[in-house]
């Protein structure tokens, strides 16, 4: 080795040396710790300083990265992100170590074990991001001690137990994600100091009580989410003061009635969806000049009175959900605006003729409605809406006694022999289609709203599938964001075996952060709940895994209906954006006896059975048959009439 070597070997020897002096020893030491315990050493080489400023880790779309503050002598780490690497095991004690830390990210990743309270000593934190992980054990009242932090996130994670009243000290929290993150019990009164709040995530958990009536003094607000946490209504007065909401979802919400008057001067709504809220009373004509509104769903209520004339030249919005109401009136031409994407208004008392504007839609449903459908081009929808509202018998040659589905799928025969049909047409955000014999349709209301790759509403894979000798019967299946639903049509009357097959196509079984999802869905046949947070990949014991679940139904009316229902229950965004909602692969159901004393003269009564008005306890369903007659008011119109039974669920 020449002198000249040696002298640039040594001076970069001592570069080193000096580098690394110039990051607090601990801080290296307890680094090193954490990049050997979660195998990191490949992407963050330590022979060389962590705060060096030309290391590859330290630009802020590195990942892994760290990033320091070297305004004084001695260097200090303040950024740490290991996100969507699937590092494993507990969270090391060392990391408590870096006590200058001010955004941590370890999101989508599997670490499990609990949170330790040592995180209380990280008073610097700004940023704390823990999200999709499989975290367990109760939240640590020590996050309470990080009276910095801007955002919070422990979603989709497998905790239990209160949210800890400590949380209400961050009062400079802006966004606060626990979605999916298991948390039960009421919200502590403490929450009200978070006056800084502009996000809260909070669907998907097994929250009790009412909606906090302080939620209204949190006049920042931007975007709030609050489907499927088990929490009561009504909805405060009180939120009438966010007039900057963007982004508002509650839903499936228990207890006491909700109405719409809180609704006043958010004129920033983007997106506005009150699904499954026990809404009652009138929609309000100033919902009309929510000149920003894209996205409306007020479905599965218990609304009343006439679509607001106000909606008319509704220039902003793109979907619009109103079914399984009350409605009543006419839908006329100029509701129908060359930007609507999505309409659904099936299920309510309408009357009049279906607009000839309706061309300009994309996707409409007006099911179970009295509109005459003779405007919509498609002949075959149009007689399935006669045939369902008891205007026509269903055209289908004698009665049958069964009906076979591949949802989603071409037809295919079965090794047994059954004839599956061909279920692949394209649905839209509200669609509905009958096969081409009249047997059977199917209708969808619901829109992914976070999907950046659009709608779809058929899941594929070319994975094989296990437990079963017909793998090809689950590699499509029909899924829905909201609510999905087949009808056997002109069946005969009398008993029935339904088998409903499922296979998990989309979560996935991977030791990565990408098998953490959870999809969760309700089923009900004949309107009697027969699935409640059903969860394919547990029942099965693993996704692309066969699963036939069975059930008796009996048809009275000709019409039997299967509705698959998302409660608001599951991950959302595992492994993949809208990853969420009801999922069925095929359909099976065929007569086992006949009625006794079936008779083909029967009143106009019990043309739809069981049609779903609510999905959660306290909602109210038509649980036996949906009653229709028909009644000329004084204008001329033709009008449905609804009575039955009521009871809550179980």
């Amino acid at each position: 080795m020449g002198l000249l070597s040696f002298t640039l070997l040594i001076l970069g020897l001592f570069q080193l040396v000096s580098a690394q002096q110039n990051t607090d020893p601990n801080e290296v030491a307890a680094l090193r710790t954490l990049i050997n315990y979660w195998n990191l050493g490949s992407k963050i080489n330590l022979t060389i300083d962590p705060c060096n400023q030309n290391a590859s880790w330290t630009s802020e779309d590195s990942n892994p990265r760290v990033a320091c503050d070297c305004s004084s002598n001695i260097c200090h780490i303040t950024h740490l992100k290991i996100y969507a690497l699937d590092i494993k095991g507990e969270i090391p004690k060392e990391l408590f170590e870096l006590k200058e830390l001010m955004d941590l990210n370890l999101g989508q990743n599997v670490l499990n074990g609990s949170i330790p309270a040592e995180i209380g000593q990280l008073s610097k934190m700004q940023y704390l991001s823990l999200g999709i992980n499989n975290l367990t054990g109760a939240v640590p009242p020590e996050l309470g001690n990080l009276t910095q932090l801007n955002s919070l996130s422990f979603s989709s994670n497998n905790f239990f137990g209160p949210l800890p009243k400590e949380l209400g000290n961050l009062t400079s929290l802006q966004q606060l994600y626990i979605d999916s993150s298991g948390v039960s019990g009421a919200i502590p009164e403490e929450f009200a100091n978070l006056k800084s709040l502009q996000i809260l995530w909070a669907s998907d958990n097994r929250l009790t009580g009412k909606l906090p009536e302080y939620f209204g003094t949190f006049t920042e607000f931007r975007d709030m989410r609050l489907q499927g946490a088990s929490l009561e209504g009504p909805i405060p007065s009180s939120f009438s003061a966010l007039t900057k909401l963007e982004d508002l979802r509650i839903g499936d919400l228990r207890g006491e009635a909700s109405s719409l008057d809180f609704l006043d001067s958010q004129t920033s709504l983007s997106t506005l969806s009150l699904r499954n809220c026990r809404l009652s009373g009138q929609i309000p004509e100033r919902i009309g000049k929510f000149t920003n509104l894209k996205y409306m769903d007020l479905s599965f209520n218990k609304l009343t009175g006439q679509i607001p004339t106000s909606f008319r030249g509704f220039s902003s919005l793109q979907f619009l959900y109103l079914g399984n109401n009350n409605l009543s009136g006419e839908l006329t031409e100029d509701m129908i605006t060359p930007e609507l994407i999505a309409l659904d208004v099936s299920f309510n008392p309408l009357s009049g003729n279906l607009p000839t504007q309706f061309a300009k839609t994309k996707s409409i449903n007006v099911v179970g409605t009295s509109i005459n459908a003779n405007g919509l081009q498609d002949n075959k929808v149009s007689g399935m809406l006669n045939c369902i509202q008891g205007k026509t018998k269903c055209k289908n040659k004698g009665s049958s006694t069964s009906f076979s589905i591949k949802c989603g799928g071409t037809a295919q025969k079965s090794a047994s022999g059954i004839e599956f049909d061909d279920d692949s047409e394209a649905l839209g955000a509200a669609a509905l289609y009958t096969s081409t014999d009249e047997q059977w349709a199917v209708s969808n209301a619901g829109n992914f709203i976070s999907n950046p790759k659009g709608n779809r509403y058929v899941a594929m894979t070319d994975s094989q599938i296990t437990e079963t000798l017909e793998s090809e019967l689950y590699k499509t299946s029909r899924i829905s964001p909201s609510s999905l639903r087949y009808y056997g049509l002109d069946l005969k009357n009398g008993k029935y075996s339904v088998e409903l097959h499922f296979a998990e196509i989309e979560m996935e079984d991977s030791s990565s952060w990408k098998g953490l999802g959870r999809r969760l869905f309700d089923a009900y046949i004949q309107g009697e709940k027969v699935l409640e947070d059903f969860n394919i990949q547990k029942e099965a014991g693993g996704s692309k895994k066969a699963l036939v679940k069975t059930f008796e139904a009996n048809v009275t009316n000709t019409i039997m209906e299967i509705h698959f229902f998302w409660a608001g229950k599951g991950t959302c965004c595992i492994p993949y954006q809208s990853t969420y909602g009801p999922l069925v692969s095929a359909i099976h159901a065929s007569q086992v006896s006949e009625a006794a004393g079936a008779s083909s003269s029967r009143k106009h009564v019990g043309q739809i059975a069981g049609i779903v008005i609510g999905a959660v306890a306290g909602v109210v369903i038509l649980s036996s048959v949906f009653y229709l007659w028909w009644k000329k008011d004084p204008q001329g119109h033709m009008r449905i009439f609804t009575d039955s039974p009521r009871k809550p669920l179980k």
